[in-house]
């Protein structure tokens, strides 16, 4: 039976993996035929690595154009896709100098790959950029540029990689929400809220008192995370429905 507490779903990075992305919204659904509909945020990096970045892509873009409550933040990946169809020779500042969206370590070609254009990472970038640009819907670049960097509800802001410590929500910089990992992750501090986020890959979701992280390394061949937030706790979904995630040592 639906009841009208008032819940937020967040979904994990999910590179690539439609197949883990649907068993996810699978979960999901289960949850909200129990405790009632709510909000999915979804934190990003849906492409590079992964089998099937069109798929998710979408999958997730028809999603929001029919009306479900969903929503999709930017991520660094997601970026780096956009920049690349722009202009190949584009930099994004949080990549590192020598590497490339299409580095067999960032996968980009995987994604290519999942529309069409293979062999990106051992081939002339004009050449693939060039079967890109027909390859590659025009539909999917504008959806992902368009993404929103932050979310706030339910009490949490959801982000993809962190906030700088200190710095109100709505003063952000892109970059940061993308992107930072030092001066975030080691900060032990209150934010403005609870953060939810992923972009730094661990092995299961982890509660660390003012922030949560669920990217559990779908891009390594780890699982695809979803929890649920009702008030001040936070759970975990699972095939047997929710467990608590609290924070460490309590």
């Amino acid at each position: 039976m639906q009841t009208a507490t008032s819940h937020t779903y967040a979904v994990g990075d999910i590179h690539g993996h439609f197949d883990l992305l649907r068993g996810v919204h699978d979960l999901i659904a289960d949850d909200m035929a129990r405790h009632g509909s709510g909000q999915v945020v979804h934190l990003g990096d849906l492409v590079d690595r992964g089998p099937d970045s069109r798929g998710v892509v979408d999958y997730l873009r028809q999603g929001i154009a029919d009306g479900q409550d969903w929503v999709v933040l930017k991520s660094n990946h997601d970026r780096l896709f956009t920049l690349f169809m722009a202009d190949p020779k584009a930099s994004d500042p949080g990549l590192r100098s020598d590497y490339s969206w299409l580095h067999p370590k960032l996968g980009g070609g995987a994604t290519l790959a999942s529309y069409g254009v293979a062999n990106a990472s051992d081939r002339p970038v004009a050449k693939v950029h060039a079967e890109a640009l027909t390859a590659v819907p025009q539909a999917h670049i504008d959806f992902l540029i368009r993404r929103p960097a932050w979310h706030r509800a339910g009490g949490a802001i959801f982000v993809h990689a962190g906030v700088r410590p200190g710095i109100a929500i709505a003063d952000q910089a892109e970059d940061d929400l993308v992107w930072i990992r030092k001066g975030f992750l080691d900060h032990d501090g209150p934010f403005e809220a609870l953060i939810v986020h992923g972009h730094t890959a661990i092995d299961t979701p982890t509660h660390y008192g003012n922030r949560v992280n669920i990217d559990s390394s779908a891009a390594y061949g780890g699982p695809l995370s979803a929890i649920v937030l009702e008030g001040y706790d936070v759970f975990r979904l699972t095939a047997k429905g929710r467990v608590p995630l609290r924070p460490e040592g309590r």
